[in-house]
C-alpha cells in the first residue's frame, strides 16, 4: 500500500514537472517560428498545460478504467472552479476585468452542457468526440481572428527562446516526464481504488482530478499573491473548455469512452449547476470576494466528502 502511496505521489510530480518543461520547451519552438503570442497562449499553453489530463484520460481508457477517464475530466472542472478560484480568491478577490470574458464563459456553458448531453448517451464515441474536438478547432481559430489585436498581459511572459538542444531536450523530456508520470498515477491510483473498495468514478473525480489540476492551481495560486488573481479566473475557463472538447474529444477519437450511470445523473449535471453559478455570479457581482472563495472551498470540502 505504501508503495502505491509513494508511485501516486511519484506520478503527480512527474505529470507537473513533465507539464513544465513541455510548456518552455513548446513556447520556445513556437517563438522560433515566429507565432505570435496570442495564439500561442491558446493553443501551445493551452494544450501543455492540460497534458496531464489528456495523457491520464488516454492512459485509463487504453487500460481499461474509463470510469477514471471521465471522472478526472468532470472532476477537474469541479475542481477548478471550487478549488482554484476559491483559494485564489480567498488570497486576493478576483476581479473580472478579462477581455472576451462573456464570450469564453458562454462557450465554457456551452462545453458543460455538451458534456451532459454526451453523459446521458451513456457514451462518448469516435464521431462525438470528433465532432466536439473540431468544435474546439473552431473555437480557437474564431478567437485567434477576433482577438489578432488585442495585447494580452501575459505576453512578455511567453516570450521563451532556448538553444535549439535544451529546446528539444525540454520537449522530449517533459513529454517523457507525462507519459510514465501519468501511468505511474492511473496504475497506482487503480489499486488504491481497489485496496479500500471505492470506486474508479470517486478516484478519478477527486484524487486524479485535483492532481492534473495541480499546475493550473500552482499558476492560479502565485497569480493571486501577486495580486493579479484575475489569472485564474482566465486559466479556469480555458481550461474547463480544453478539458471537455479538447481531452474527452481526443480521448474518444482513440477509444470509446462509457460514461457511468451514477457520474451521468449526478456529477455532470452538478459541474454544469456550478458553471451556471460562476457566471452569474460574475455577470451580477462583477467579482469574487474572499467571502465567496471560502464559501467555494467550503461547498468543495462538502462534494468530497460526500463522494467518499
Amino acid at each position: 500500500m505504501l508503495f502505491n502511496f509513494l508511485s501516486l505521489a511519484a506520478g503527480l510530480a512527474l505529470l507537473t514537472l513533465g507539464a513544465d518543461f513541455l510548456v518552455r520547451g513548446a513556447i520556445s519552438f513556437a517563438n522560433r517560428l515566429g507565432m505570435p503570442p496570442l495564439l500561442i497562449g491558446l493553443t501551445v499553453v493551452g494544450f501543455g498545460t492540460s497534458m496531464p489530463e489528456l495523457l491520464v484520460s488516454l492512459q485509463a481508457a487504453l487500460s481499461g478504467s474509463p470510469a477514471i477517464a471521465v471522472g478526472n475530466v468532470v472532476g477537474s472542472n469541479i475542481a477548478n472552479i471550487f478549488l482554484i478560484l476559491g483559494v485564489s480568491a480567498a488570497i486576493s478577490p478576483i476581479a473580472a476585468r478579462i477581455p472576451n470574458l462573456r464570450r469564453d464563459m458562454t462557450m465554457m456553458l456551452v462545453a458543460a452542457l455538451i458534456m451532459l448531453g454526451l453523459g446521458y448517451r451513456g457514451v462518448v464515441g469516435f464521431w462525438p468526440g470528433l465532432a466536439i474536438f473540431a468544435l474546439l478547432a473552431a473555437y480557437l481559430a474564431w478567437v485567434t481572428r477576433t482577438d489578432r489585436c488585442s495585447i494580452t498581459a501575459g505576453e512578455a511572459e511567453l516570450v521563451v527562446k532556448l538553444e535549439a538542444w535544451k529546446e528539444a531536450l525540454y520537449i522530449l523530456g517533459g513529454l517523457a516526464g507525462l507519459i510514465f508520470g501519468a501511468s505511474l498515477l492511473i496504475d497506482a491510483a487503480t489499486a488504491i481504488a481497489r485496496e479500500f473498495g471505492i470506486s474508479e468514478a470517486v478516484i478519478g473525480l477527486t484524487i486524479v482530478a485535483v492532481g492534473t489540476s495541480l499546475p493550473e492551481l500552482a499558476t492560479s495560486v502565485v497569480a493571486a499573491f501577486r495580486r493579479h488573481a484575475e489569472i485564474a479566473l482566465g486559466n479556469v475557463v480555458g481550461s474547463n473548455i480544453f478539458n471537455i472538447l479538447g481531452i474527452l474529444g481526443l480521448t474518444a477519437i482513440v477509444v470509446p469512452v462509457p460514461v457511468e450511470a451514477s457520474m451521468a445523473s449526478f456529477d455532470i449535471p452538478f459541474m454544469v449547476v456550478m458553471t451556471l453559478a460562476l457566471i452569474a455570479l460574475i455577470l451580477v457581482a462583477g467579482r469574487i470576494s474572499r467571502i465567496a472563495g471560502v464559501t467555494m472551498l467550503g461547498v468543495y470540502s462538502g462534494y468530497v466528502a460526500w463522494l467518499l
